[in-house]
This record gives structure tokens, sequence and C-alpha cells, in this order.
């Protein structure tokens, strides 16, 4: 499934300062729709957690964080998915119809492509495991890719946001890097892509000399006790994890923010961490 029409799949997790700065904004979409100039099909999966902040900000809701997770409650929910869909998803369609491409806006929702289930949030207190409850925040539990692909039969670029519904009909804010993972996974991808703000995963994040340009999955829990694979980059290696483990032939972390490393992908030059089996 990888191949459409002898067209390579290439799933984008887009997000960070690439999306709150229009003008990088701009460059990052027009080298991403690029590819499909070049018989690529391109899934671009995005999140946006300043616009979150800024919405629930706005509606005076405070936002609760357990564990570095944000807890989402039904009323706060409604300004996510407002931020999400409405505003984040609506602007980058726009963008990259205006661009002359055809973007299609979804979520997870939509078609019943992804559906969710209820995360139950863990942690050791005093010896003792204790469940937390962190409100309409989900998993994936499983992906229906025919609407996706239907959309790329037609060369059309879907632009996913990360909610979903679980078999109930409630909804659910999924952390946007599994969410893209699972996604690129079920498509069989040939590639997935994750943009981030650094050049990829670093053995000293204050080095950017210290670029690990290759990784191989047996090795991330030895990184990950040395702390090396730490904060923000936790997920992004566990998405990339995700969509190897489903059979995504090549997983990738670059610099966003660099727009011209997305160009780099098809010429076969060391870009980025390429993480693999």
């Amino acid at each position: 499934m990888g191949q459409l029409k002898n067209k390579k799949v290439i799933v984008f997790k887009y997000g960070g300062n690439a999306m709150t700065d229009d003008r990088l904004k701009e460059q990052v979409l027009q080298n991403i729709c690029a590819l499909t100039d070049q018989q690529h099909h391109i899934v671009i999966v995005h999140g946006g957690g300043p616009f979150i902040k800024k919405a629930l900000e706005d509606a005076r809701i405070e936002s609760e964080f357990i564990d570095g997770h944000r807890k989402t409650t039904t009323e706060a929910f409604a300004y996510v998915e407002m931020a999400l869909k409405g505003k984040v998803n609506g602007n980058l369609v726009s963008l990259i119809n205006r661009m002359g491409y055809r973007a299609v806006g979804l979520s997870g929702k939509d078609g019943q492509t992804v559906t969710a289930t209820k995360r139950i949030h863990t942690r050791e207190v005093d010896g003792t495991t204790e469940e937390i409850d962190l409100g309409q925040v989900g998993d994936v539990a499983s992906v229906d890719t025919t609407l996706i692909i239907s959309l790329l039969e037609q060369n059309y670029i879907p632009v996913v946001t990360c909610l979903a519904d679980d078999q109930s009909g409630n909804g659910f804010n999924i952390n946007a890097d599994m969410f893209a993972g699972h996604l690129a996974g079920a498509l069989q991808a040939d590639q997935f892509v994750v943009l981030t703000d650094v050049d990829g995963l670093l053995e000293n994040k204050d080095d950017p000399d210290t670029l690990i340009s290759e990784l191989n999955l047996a090795n991330t829990s030895k990184l990950l006790e040395k702390g090396v694979i730490a904060g923000g980059m936790i997920p992004k290696v566990a998405s990339c994890e995700i969509a190897i483990n489903k059979g995504v032939r090549s997983a990738r972390i670059i610099n966003g923010t660099k727009p011209e490393q997305i160009l780099q992908l098809l010429e076969n030059k060391p870009t980025g961490t390429e993480i693999h089996k």
C-alpha cells in the first residue's frame, strides 16, 4: 500500500516553530507539496500546541499538566477541537490550495479513519501504581486508511489533525507524533518524516555538531537511559518506532525550520536522523 498507482507515499508530521512563523510555514508547505510534482503522494499530519494554549487562555480555561500531559476536560476539549480543526487545519488547507495544489482538511474522526481509546496515565507513588484520569486524552486504537487512500488516488493532499472518536462517539485529543506514526504505519508509507526545531537527534542537545545521523531501533532504549532521547524528542522517536514496526521503510527526524532539508529527502543526501530496524 506504500505505493499507489506507482507513486510512493510520504507522511509528514508537521509542527513546532515551522508552524507559528508565517513565512517559514509557506516555505515548508511549498517544499512538501513540491514532492507531489515528483511522483509522490503526500499526507500531512499536524497538532498545534501553541494554538491550543492560546485558545484556552483566551477562554480563561486553566491548563493542568500531569507529568507533561495536558489534562483535557470536556470544556477544554471543545476549544482544543476549535483550535486544531477550525483554525490550524483550515489555515493549512487554504495555504496549500492557494499554492495551486488540492488539499483536504480532516481529523481522525472523518470516515472513522482513526478510532481512539481513552488514555489511562499511570505513575508510581510510594511503590504503588496510581492511575490518573487525563480527561479526553486518547491513544490510537485502530486506523482505517480507506478515506485517505481514496483522496490520494484523486491526487488530493490530505491534511489530518490529531482528533478522533472512540467507538461510543466520545472525542479525544491524541498526541500528534503518535497519531502520525500510526497513520504512516497503516498506510505502509515509503517514508515517515517528523519535522522538529533541531537538525535531528543530538548526542548533546546543546551541540549541533553531535547529530546522530543513523539510529537503529535496537539502540533507542540505551539512548533513553542515557538521557540522549529526552523531553519532546521522546514522542518523536517513539512515533518513528511505531511507524517502522508497522511496516514503514524509513523514518526520519529533520529540521522543519530549514525547509531545504525537505527537498533533500529525495536526493539521497544524509539529512536529519534516519531511524531503521
